[in-house]
């Protein structure tokens, strides 16, 4: 009689070696791919947590398991693809069980050991501990394959199911199935259809035909004698017997266009073995990862930066089929010979992320450009956060207009500028400028084109404003629109300028200092106005009424930065360099006043705190970089380096907050390095403390920049002199073409700060 306890043991034993084999192997690697740990950051400080993304770089097809964070004990299920990474938003899915299947079985949560489990960019590994079952993927471009490995002598079970109401699986042979997902966003008004082709190995339990079968709500396809395209259901299930073998893979690739096209993605797998497709993805993530090569520092804050370096792959994302892309903007199929990429927060993105696209691949950030163009051209708007099935309506203000301005000044111009330019000035003169939304705009926006300030309400004054009214809960977020849209406008402007547009860039320049009308200079804050011109006297740490109400996620500290693209007027407001800095430092020490619930409860996504300063949301990134135009550059060295190694460490927890795939993941790749690009739209960047002794970035020209710090360490953090090329340079700054032809910045390191380099002139 077989002794089931011996079974066990050895299934963990081998198990257990594969782990330790992997872990050996791992140490051993040459690449940098080593360094990236998708578990960094998997338990968020209070809100969207960080998931475990398996994926090749920038492409359609991405898995994680579903649970609600590392320390969930449990596992759902495994979805077949992510159409949202954040908050999550998946289709399809599939878990493994063994024994008899009831109409229970699909709402068990599997149990695992997160010590058994492999996490990398292009494979994962988890042991179901329960039954004994090791699940493992691994990722194409359209396709994925799951292995699992079943105990010898049990029925094993593949359970698939989906992820919206009405979706359907077909069963066109006894080990073929089709799926269609039908996913309804009722929050962004998003609807859409996903389409699923997959082959199981093997020959799947035949035995009695009983058709379909009703268990409560569903009708379920059973795999028995069934007869090709008969056996649709929400939920389908393949059987394998006791004898069969233990290893079963399912084999699978999806479509945004249609069931057929799904079965054509299906071909990028014939020939392909499971170990195969895992060794082509860890050869495209190695090839992404190893253009930016880094020496010295500590192994932990390399962890930290290759696997924010990986988190920056994991949007945009290519939906281009086979010369094809399903548009989510007019609903309809387009051939076109260029890809099409989705999946993106402009809002966050602006600041780091694509201007680290355009040094690294410029020509895919050219053609995410061109995808945001194409998507103007087919829904009459410019997108905001562009998803596979339309503009899912996110934060204020269009800060596309930045971007498309960052990549002309940079050289990246392989885009249709005129029309991007026709969907910027739309967007400025026709579109509502309220949070969460995009469409025409209403009364709130001709106010404030004539008085130059969007008009806020009063503590407890209703709401009347049509457009206003009812939006996913967010409030007009007076000042926050008023000082994005002074950004915007600035952008348009520079733009227009560039393009010959007198009249356009005449108009709009003046915009650009919108934000001064709500400067309050008795406070030295942004405060709000009422809509006859009146201060509202308001605590701008602490505001009554939701976050929303007149800045959006963070305090009147944070947004009190929020004007990047004229730094130069803000210092202007506050009266000279020297009365900003002292500001600057007072948000550095200010304290709360209040628990952190109570603070909290109002504004959870500004996290990572140094005294009322965040560090865990998009509006803050740059802030510590303001001191580099203050006679204290020093102070951006010191708290870039207090920031990285304070709230980025390479554990679970090292995610200080909303991370949104790759907004801050950029932050930390360039502060890292050394640089940041202060002011996207302005070809230049900001020098601070580098962690490393030496970078060195493989541009795509074939040319290299390489940043060499002496004596730096920990405590030598401090920029004593530079040069560039040879040459003394004394200010902070560098220019993208000093970058992108190639080149050498030097600085030399002490353990005190420098009173006189970089001093701003």
């Amino acid at each position: 009689m077989i002794n089931l306890r011996h079974i066990l043991n050895f299934f963990l034993l081998a198990v257990i070696i594969i782990t330790v084999t992997w872990y050996q192997s791992l140490a051993q690697e040459t690449s940098n791919i080593k360094y990236i740990d998708p578990t960094i950051g998997n338990v968020a400080p209070l809100l969207n947590t960080n998931r475990p993304v398996v994926n090749l770089p920038n492409q359609m097809v991405r898995m994680f398991p579903m649970r609600y964070d590392h320390l969930d004990l449990q596992i759902t299920g495994f979805p077949l693809l992510a159409l949202n990474i954040i908050t999550p938003q998946v289709i399809f899915s599939v878990k493994p069980s063994v024994g008899e299947i009831s109409d229970t079985s699909w709402n068990r949560r599997l149990n695992y050991d997160q010590d058994f489990e492999i996490t990398r960019p292009w494979y994962y590994s988890t042991l179901i501990t329960d039954d004994d079952i090791k699940t493992e993927y691994t990722v194409g471009e359209h396709s994925g394959i799951y292995r699992f490995t079943f105990p010898a002598g049990v029925k094993k079970n593949l359970l698939l199911s989906h992820n919206y109401a009405g979706g359907l699986y077909d069963i066109e042979n006894t080990n073929e199935i089709y799926g269609t997902e039908f996913v309804v966003d009722a929050i962004h008004q998003q609807k859409g259809t996903a389409y699923l082709y997959g082959a199981f190995s093997g020959t799947p339990e035949s035995g009695k035909n009983q058709g379909e079968k009703d268990w409560g709500k569903y009708s379920v396809g059973w795999w028995g004698g069934a007869k090709p395209g008969k056996m649709a259901g929400e939920k389908a299930w393949i059987s394998y017997k006791e004898k069969d073998p233990s290893v079963v893979e399912f084999r699978y690739a999806i479509s945004f266009i249609s069931r057929e096209q799904a079965r054509k993605n299906f071909e990028e797998l014939k020939g392909v073995t499971f170990d195969k497709l895992k060794e082509k993805g860890k050869s495209e993530w190695t090839k992404v990862i190893d253009q930016i090569k880094v020496e010295g520092g500590t192994e932990a804050q390399k962890r930290t930066f290759y696997t924010a370096l990986y988190r920056c792959y994991a949007r945009m994302t290519n939906v281009t089929e086979d010369g094809k892309y399903f548009s989510g903007y007019d609903k309809t199929t387009h051939t076109d010979k260029r890809p099409f990429y989705v999946d993106d927060y402009s809002w966050g993105n602006f600041l780091a992320l694509h201007p680290l696209y355009i040094i690294l691949n410029p020509e895919r950030e050219a053609d995410m450009l061109q995808s945001y163009v194409r998507m103007y051209q087919e829904s009459g708007w410019m997108p905001d956060y562009p998803k596979v099935f339309g503009d899912r309506e996110g934060m204020f203000a269009f800060h596309s207009a930045v971007m498309f301005l960052d990549a002309y000044r940079k050289g990246v111009r392989n885009f249709d500028v005129d029309k991007a330019f026709e969907g910027m000035l739309k967007s400025a003169e026709e579109a509502t400028m309220l949070p969460s939304r995009n469409g025409p705009k209403g009364a709130l926006e001709d106010f404030y084109n004539e008085k130059g300030y969007y008009p806020a309400l009063h503590p407890g004054e209703p709401e009347t404003d049509s457009v206003a009214l009812g939006k996913h809960g967010q409030k007009r977020s007076a000042v926050a629109i008023t000082l994005g849209h002074s950004t915007d406008a600035w952008a348009l402007s520079e733009m227009a300028k560039e393009l010959g547009k007198t009249d356009v860039y005449e108009k709009f320049a003046p915009k650009a200092k919108n934000y001064k009308n709500l400067w309050n200079s008795e406070s030295a804050f942004f405060l709000p106005k009422d809509d006859k011109g009146n201060w509202i006297n308001i605590d701008p740490k602490f505001p009554e009424g939701s976050s929303g109400e007149y800045y959006n996620e963070n305090n009147g500290w944070i947004y009190l930065w929020n004007v990047q693209h004229d730094i130069e007027g803000l210092i202007g407001l506050f009266g000279s360099a020297e009365k900003m800095e002292q500001k600057l430092d007072q948000l550095f020490i200010e304290r709360l006043d209040r628990g952190k619930v109570a603070f909290y409860t109002k504004f959870p996504d500004q996290t990572g705190l140094i005294g009322n300063y965040g560090i865990g949301n998009q509006v803050s990134f740059f802030i510590p970089y303001i001191y580099n135009y203050t006679n204290s550059p020093w102070k951006t060295q010191k708290m870039t380096r207090l920031l990285l190694d304070t709230w980025f460490k390479d554990d679970i927890f090292g995610v200080p907050g909303d991370e949104d795939g790759g907004s801050m993941s950029a932050f930390v790749v360039f502060s890292s390095m050394g640089f940041y690009p202060v002011k996207p739209g302005i070809p230049m960047y900001t020098i601070t403390s580098p962690l490393f002794n030496k970078v060195t970035i493989d541009l795509p020209n074939g040319k290299a920049f390489t940043l060499i710090a002496k004596n730096n360490s920990r405590t030598n953090k401090y920029i004593q002199s530079a040069k560039l090329n040879g040459k003394v340079l004394s200010t902070p700054w560098f220019s993208h073409n000093d970058l992108i032809n190639g080149g050498t910045l030097v600085l030399d390191m002490g353990e005190k700060p420098s009173k006189t380099w970089g001093v701003s002139k």
